[in-house]
């Protein structure tokens, strides 16, 4: 299996799993960004999870960025807005699918010069 599946499948994982919790959440409350934040921070386990999210999350974004642009990566935008709407569970391996498309033969990437 070729790591772009791998990610792919992870992409999906990414989606479900986080908002088996998050769905009934929202049913009740609605998008209520107080509460979220009020929960979140609510207890220090929790806020250990949500402060790692949210570094890791601004990792994500500086890799988008550097190594989107290595290798010429189109719709960086993409991972970035996964990662608002989901989190890091899809951001990363959204992001990661996208590159290994760009860097296999015929992507979208940049022209690769022929070893020698």
């Amino acid at each position: 299996m070729k790591p772009k599946h791998v990610y792919l499948f992870f992409c999906i994982v990414g989606i479900v799993v986080p908002y088996i919790p998050f769905a009934p959440f929202v049913h009740l409350h609605g998008v209520n960004l107080k509460l979220i934040f009020d929960q979140l921070f609510a207890t220090p386990i929790s806020s250990f999870f949500g402060l790692d999210a949210l570094v890791s999350t601004l990792v994500l974004w500086i890799l988008v960025a550097i190594e989107g642009r290595r290798v010429s990566m189109r719709r960086q935008w993409a991972p970035i807005l996964a990662s608002l709407t989901v989190g890091v569970s899809l951001g990363l391996p959204l992001f990661l699918y996208m590159r290994e498309r760009c860097l296999e033969p015929g992507g979208p990437g940049p022209e690769r010069a022929a070893p020698q």
